[in-house]
């Protein structure tokens, strides 16, 4: 810290300002965005607050603070800190000094289920800033300035991360709708079979790994986390998993879900998952290349509507209408490109995820600079 710069109590320099309880929510033909604990949740005709950043009194996420543009309406689940001299702390400069204590101030919250601000705590909280009105403005001036341009390369990324996923579904739905010659088009109930799997109480040891929903990862692939077992039993071979096999989702939040079992583990799959066994020449893999598919999502949606709880039963699975071409070696062939093009993109994938992450680890480098007085 320069010498050129003062420690305060947040409570000695500044005004902790709440929020005011709502109790009329407009709805229709309404303005303003009221912003708490938890964001934008409704709006009023009228705001209180303008261009300042938020704190969140309860309900705390790891992102307590949030910079908040516009006019909008502040809920009694959020504060915000105002100076008491504007001639001794630029609010810009505060609000800014707010992000770069984030972490602080969430270090502050208490409860288990709901994290509540510690509002006495926070009001105890140490600020430092520089004796000189002009040196904070630049300070904001610059950080404007720099985050402006993190933020368009954040932008950036994210439209290059989308694109690269849009890639591959791109491709993989033109596979399936724009399908040549010696192609058929069946429903699963002629050219498939399906199982119900095990019911039993997972455990943390057994004599074989114990497939549920939840093992199934974003890419339709098994995951190595979190393994739960079951012991032998009379019957096993029945539900015995083999290398390639496809075990659907019927249930929950992942209903229509496919799992491409590819190991050499000893494991059997649960009641909640059906296993689909094709009856005649179609490759499994390229069932679970057409179950990522929109043409494929169209039919689950299509098929579990009105359902309260998600579900995707055996009848209803019997009901998808499956494009494939009638030689294995063509689908082997499909399957080897869109392997390729997944493995490509997956890279792309990453690529893009880690630079976000290190634009965020940046965001917090040139905080951290800034209010050591470094900047």
């Amino acid at each position: 810290m320069k010498s050129d710069w003062q420690t305060k109590r947040l409570d000695d320099a500044c005004e902790v300002e709440y929020g005011t309880r709502v109790v009329n929510k407009k709805h229709g033909g309404s303005k303003y965005p009221v912003y708490g604990g938890g964001g934008a949740t409704f709006f009023m005709d009228r705001s209180n607050r303008e261009n300042r950043m938020v704190v969140a009194r309860f309900a705390m996420s790891e992102q307590c603070t949030r910079f908040v543009t516009g006019e909008f309406f502040l809920n009694d689940s959020g504060l915000t800190v105002a100076p008491k001299s504007c001639r001794v702390i630029a609010q810009g400069f505060l609000d800014w000094q707010m992000l770069f204590l984030n972490d602080k101030i969430y270090s502050l919250a208490r409860g288990s289920a709901q994290k509540n601000l510690d509002v006495p705590a926070f009001r105890n909280m140490e600020i430092s800033f520089p004796e000189s009105l002009t040196e904070q403005k630049r300070i904001v001036k610059t950080l404007d300035e720099v985050f402006e341009k993190v933020a368009t390369a954040k932008e950036n990324a994210e439209k290059n991360l989308k694109n690269s996923k849009e890639l591959f579904e791109s491709y993989l739905q033109s596979v399936f709708t724009n399908r040549g010659k010696d192609w058929e088009k069946q429903s699963l109930s002629n050219v498939c079979e399906v199982e119900y799997g095990y019911t039993e109480k997972a455990k943390s040891d057994g004599d074989y790994r114990f497939v549920r929903i939840t093992d199934t990862d974003e890419n339709g692939l098994l995951t190595q986390e979190n393994k739960m077992y079951v012991r032998s039993f009379d019957g096993a071979n029945k539900y015995l998993l083999n290398d390639g096999d496809l075990l659907m989702a019927r249930t929950g939040a992942s209903a229509g879900n496919v799992l491409f079992f590819e190991s050499d583990e000893k494991a059997i799959f649960a009641s909640y998952l059906i296993r689909l066994k094709f009856k005649k020449e179609v490759s499994s893999k390229l069932y679970w290349f057409f179950s990522k598919s929109k043409l494929y999502w169209d039919q689950v949606k299509q098929l579990s509507a009105g359902s309260a709880q998600p579900q995707f039963n055996g009848g209803a699975l019997k009901k998808i209408t499956f494009p494939f071409p009638k030689s294995l070696h063509e689908q082997k062939a499909i399957i080897k490109k869109l392997d390729a093009l997944s493995v490509e993109t997956k890279k792309l994938e990453k690529i893009y995820e880690q630079k976000l992450v290190d634009l965020e680890e940046l965001k917090k480098s040139i905080l951290s600079g800034a209010f050591k007085g470094g900047l």
